[in-house]
This record gives C-alpha cells, sequence and structure tokens, in this order.
C-alpha cells in the first residue's frame, strides 16, 4: 500500500497549526465581511477595491489549505468522521463571504472610470481579466439575500446529495465469487486477461447496485432539479448555457467539436466491432469487454516500474517536467491503491499555498493505470506553471484543464507504442490508446446525452432508477452504436460516475472530449517544431486562468470555433484506429 503524505499542509486535525489557521480564517472572515460598507459609495474607490482582492487572496489561501487537508483526508478515509465534518464546515464558510461578495460584485459591475483605473494601477491591471468576469457575472447575479439563501441551502441540498452518493459508492460491498470486495475493485476487474473474472466481475457489478439504486436517483434528481431551478432564476437559458458561460466557452465552440465527433462514430464502431470479433462476440462487443487486453502482453507494472517508465519518457520532453514528476514520486504526492473506504477514479489537486499538487490514483498494475498516473501527473504540471499566477489568475475551467493531463498522456502513449518490439506487443499498446480515446469521444459523448436528458426530463417529472437506466441504455445505443452488443450494455453507469452530482458543476463531460481534441492538436504542433512549443507551451497553461477557452487556443494559431480543427484531431485519432485494424487482421 502507497499513500500519499499531507504533513506540508498538517500533521492532522488535532495539528495546532490547523487550530490557528482556523483561528486566523474566522479573523479574516470578520474583516472581509466588515468591508461591506465600502461598497456604498465610490469614495476613494481603488483603495476599496485593492484592499478586497488582497483580502480575497488571503482567504483563497488559507481556506484551499484547511479545505484540501479535510478533502483530502475524505477522498481516501470517507468513514474519516473528523474529515468529512470538518469538510462540511469549511464548505459553510465559504457561505459566510457570500453577502459581501455579491454587494462587491455589484459595485463592480457599475465602478466608474474602471478601464482607466485598471491601467493606472499594475495591481489591478494583472487581475483585469479576473475583474472583468466579475463584471460579466454580475448579470447573472439575484438579490444579496437571495445569493446568500442559495449559497446555505446548498450545504443540506446538492452538497449533501453529492457526499451522499459518494459515501454509497465508496462503502459499497460488492458479493464476487463469495467474499465481499468495493466498487473500485470489481471495476478495476474489467481490465484482467481474463475473459471470465471480466464478465462475472461485471454481473456482480450490476448486481450491487441494486443495493443503492433509488437512494442514488434520489440524489440525482435532486441535484439536477436544484440546478434547473437556480440556472432559470439566474437568467440562463438552461443548465449547459450556465456550464459554457462558467467555461468561458462558446456554444459555437461546443457545437464544432460536437459535429466533428458525431462524423467519426463510425471510426469508432469499426474499431469495437474488430475488437469483438478478436474476443469471438459476433453481435457487437458487450460491454464488459470494453477494457479487455488485446494482443498478448501482460505484464504488471509495479508501482516503481510505473514512475521510472513515466520519468524516463518525460524527460524527452523537458527538464522541467521531468524534475516536477520525480518530485511528485520523492515527497510523496500520490495516493496510489484502492481500498475500502477510498473513493474511486483518479484526481490531482493543484493546492497554491504550498505550490504543490497531490495525486490520487487507484493503481492495480495494469498499463492503463501507469496511462492514468501520467494523465495526473500533467494535472500537476499544469499546477507548476500556474503556482506562478496570482490565486485569483490561478482558476481555469474543465475544458482547458484537461489539456496538460492529456497532453503528458500522450507523450508516454506514444512512447510506449515506439518502445514496442514484436506486433503483439503493438497491437496491445495502439488498442489501449483507443480505449482512451472511444472513452473520452463516444462515451463521454453519451454521458453527455444522458446528463442532456436528465435536465430536460427533470423540468417535468422526476426519474426512478429504471428511468434512468433506459435513458443511459438510449445514450450508449446512441454513441456506441452497433459497435456495442445491444443486449449487453451498462444501465447504471449514472450511478457510479461523480461527475454527475455536482450542483456547481453541471455537464462535467464535455471538457474531456475538448481536452483529448485539443491536446493532440497541440501534439501535432510540438513534433512540428519541438523547442519553440515547449516554449510557447508554458505561457498557453500560464494563459487559462485568465482567457477565454477561445484566446488560449488563438495562442497556438488555432480556432476552436471551426469544425476543421476538431475534424484535424480526430483525423489523428483516426490513423491509430485504422493501424490497429490493419496489424489485428
Amino acid at each position: 500500500m502507497k499513500t500519499w503524505s499531507l504533513n506540508k499542509l498538517y500533521l492532522g486535525f488535532d495539528d495546532p497549526n490547523y487550530t490557528k489557521d482556523l483561528e486566523r480564517l474566522e479573523k479574516l472572515i470578520l474583516e472581509i465581511n466588515q468591508q461591506e460598507v465600502d461598497f456604498a459609495n465610490y469614495e476613494n474607490k481603488m483603495q476599496k477595491l485593492v484592499r478586497f482582492l488582497n483580502n480575497q487572496i488571503s482567504f483563497d489561501e488559507l481556506i484551499g489549505k484547511l479545505y484540501r487537508f479535510a478533502s483530502l483526508t475524505e477522498s481516501v478515509e470517507s468513514t474519516n468522521q473528523s474529515a468529512v465534518k470538518m469538510s462540511n464546515s469549511l464548505r459553510r464558510k465559504f457561505t459566510e463571504l457570500t453577502k459581501v461578495t455579491t454587494v462587491f460584485n455589484k459595485w463592480l459591475a457599475n465602478y466608474p472610470e474602471f478601464d482607466k483605473e485598471i491601467e493606472a494601477n499594475p495591481f489591478l491591471k494583472k487581475h483585469e481579466f479576473y475583474l472583468n468576469e466579475i463584471k460579466a457575472n454580475a448579470s447573472h447575479m439575484l438579490s444579496d439575500e437571495m445569493e446568500l439563501m442559495i449559497a446555505k441551502l446548498r450545504q443540506t441540498g446538492s452538497s449533501a446529495w453529492g457526499i451522499l452518493q459518494s459515501l454509497l459508492t465508496s462503502t459499497l460491498e460488492v458479493e464476487y465469487e463469495d467474499r465481499i470486495i468495493t466498487l473500485s475493485e470489481v471495476r478495476n476487474m474489467a481490465k484482467d486477461p481474463d475473459p471470465k473474472v471480466r464478465k462475472s466481475a461485471y454481473e456482480a457489478e450490476l448486481k450491487a447496485y441494486k443495493k443503492i439504486d433509488k437512494s442514488v436517483a434520489a440524489a440525482l434528481n435532486s441535484i439536477k432539479g436544484e440546478v434547473n431551478t437556480i440556472s432559470k432564476a439566474k437568467m440562463f437559458d438552461s443548465p449547459l448555457h450556465q456550464a459554457l458561460f462558467n467555461s468561458r466557452m462558446s456554444m459555437e465552440t461546443l457545437e464544432a467539436m460536437q459535429a466533428a465527433v458525431k462524423d467519426y462514430y463510425e471510426v469508432f464502431r469499426s474499431y469495437l466491432k474488430r475488437k469483438a470479433e478478436l474476443l469471438g462476440h459476433k453481435n457487437g462487443l458487450p460491454f464488459y469487454d470494453l477494457y479487455a487486453p488485446i494482443g498478448s502482453v501482460n505484464k504488471r507494472f509495479t508501482v516503481e516500474e510505473a514512475n521510472a517508465y513515466v520519468l524516463k519518457n518525460f524527460k524527452t520532453f523537458s527538464d522541467k517536467l521531468y524534475n516536477m514528476a520525480k518530485r511528485a514520486f520523492n515527497e510523496d504526492w500520490v495516493d496510489y491503491t484502492p481500498r475500502k473506504g477510498k473513493r474511486g477514479g483518479a484526481f490531482c489537486s493543484n493546492i497554491h499555498t504550498i505550490k504543490e499538487s497531490r495525486i490520487m490514483t487507484n493503481f492495480t498494475g495494469a498499463f492503463t493505470d501507469m496511462i492514468t498516473l501520467s494523465h495526473e501527473l500533467g494535472h500537476a504540471y499544469h499546477g507548476e506553471v500556474i503556482f506562478e499566477e496570482s490565486p485569483l489568475n490561478s482558476s481555469y475551467t474543465m475544458p482547458v484543464a484537461e489539456t496538460a493531463s492529456t497532453f503528458c498522456e500522450t507523450i508516454v502513449n506514444k512512447a510506449a507504442l515506439r518502445d514496442a518490439t514484436s506486433k503483439e506487443e503493438k497491437i496491445f499498446l495502439l488498442e489501449s490508446s483507443i480505449q482512451g480515446y472511444t472513452a473520452v469521444v463516444i462515451d463521454i459523448m453519451s454521458r453527455f446525452i444522458f446528463e442532456k436528458a436528465v435536465f430536460e426530463g427533470r423540468e417535468k417529472t422526476v426519474f426512478d432508477a429504471d428511468e434512468l437506466n433506459e435513458l443511459m441504455i438510449n445514450a450508449q445505443k446512441e454513441t456506441y452504436g452497433d459497435g456495442l452488443d445491444p443486449k449487453i450494455l451498462h444501465p447504471y453507469m449514472w450511478v457510479n460516475k461523480p461527475h454527475y452530482y455536482s450542483g456547481g458543476l453541471s455537464y462535467y463531460n464535455f471538457p474531456y472530449t475538448f481536452g483529448l481534441l485539443f491536446a493532440k492538436g497541440l501534439y501535432s504542433k510540438y513534433l512540428e517544431d519541438k523547442e519553440t512549443f515547449v516554449a510557447n507551451y508554458d505561457l498557453l497553461l500560464a494563459a487559462t486562468g485568465k482567457n477565454t477557452v477561445e484566446d488560449v487556443a488563438k495562442l497556438m494559431n488555432i480556432d476552436v470555433t471551426k469544425k476543421d480543427f476538431w475534424v484535424s484531431s480526430l483525423e489523428l485519432l483516426k490513423e491509430d484506429i485504422e493501424l490497429f485494424l490493419e496489424i489485428s487482421k
């Protein structure tokens, strides 16, 4: 068992430094709230504005440190009551600034001679995008009292429902071959080389969901209903429009990307049907074999082997990337292995206060686990670059959040393919990459379709678990088509994905597709001129916290509002699929 160290944050909830920082937080909240009177007029307005921003920076760094310690602890110890209670308590602290923040935002929206004063003050100029974004957000703000009420109600509404989903799935007992295992363990069996294990694990997983599906359905209905209500009150056309607004991304960009993706459905289906043939299936691929390994390479990686391989290939890109990953391994940034009470999946948390990240994976030794590790280290590298920015310029949106991670994943994937010494190994490695493409392009599209259907349906009804299963099956049929066996799909994919269970982050799906395809386009540019690209790459990542998605892309002369760019990226994926089809004959 290899776990991370959070000692750079605190030694525990009983650490005197944790107590001191909680006391500092209370004083800072009081000081910020007392500034509400400043926004009754515009006398000495520049001084008021600078003071508020500086206080906000202090608050973000302090509560970020306190909250990260609690939430990171909870993510690997879901039954740790100290972590659960502290996470909940700190989420409430955010709401204690809701009123003064609302008053400030409205004050800023009508700030006299705004542009002139921004230009005259270097500190304000540094935060120009952040301030302009607040002005844009003001048109979607409700009354001070209403914003405060919503923030407080969310703690016992969508936030609580999200915690319930996390608790139910992380503690779900799955009966597998006369023993009890966790959900993350049984889902990891989808990658097992033994077809009997994959099928029996899939059946055990679906059976286990029946223990919690009604409760999780209640959570999903409640969250989506809340978001519908608040989105409408804030004058957004829909939760999707609100998600795009929050992503700093235009509908034009989303539609261009998804139009291109739909044109390539058949390309991915041809891969799925070939994989089905190779595994002996006649009616398309059964869902439980989506992640089945193809080829004769059954090598398992130890943590040390995976780390060494990642380091070797990161070194080919830049010393900065290599050194960051080395620090991550040597200084215990990574929590690797699955265990009871630890949530499934993987994530990276950038911690601005200590200028380090923490990574959680559920590493079992599969090749895909090593790819996941490289992916999360990409997020950490994004953090390394963004740590040089002001905390107020470090909040990048979900579409560009997947750029560095997917880029790093590509580096390792391409290296593994080059290092392959036999046809069977090349098939294995190539197919592993295409598995990932299919998940991020096709499965993500099915999740988008499902979530959109739930949002639209919640305007009129409440869904029971069976109806949610049906929506998921329909979404999978629409995207996977005849690539999957229509009789063996996965109706419960809505239960195990935490992405659906946030009141403040809807449509946590299309950003993954954006990240993959944008990163592929960037990788193509990297191959054209490596030296120039590496120098400009950090500038692009640094810009993600203070630009729209479209303007970030323009730094590399890319127009993401045009379908042509997305087609060019999908063509790179098509090349891999065609190579797989050729060598797997």
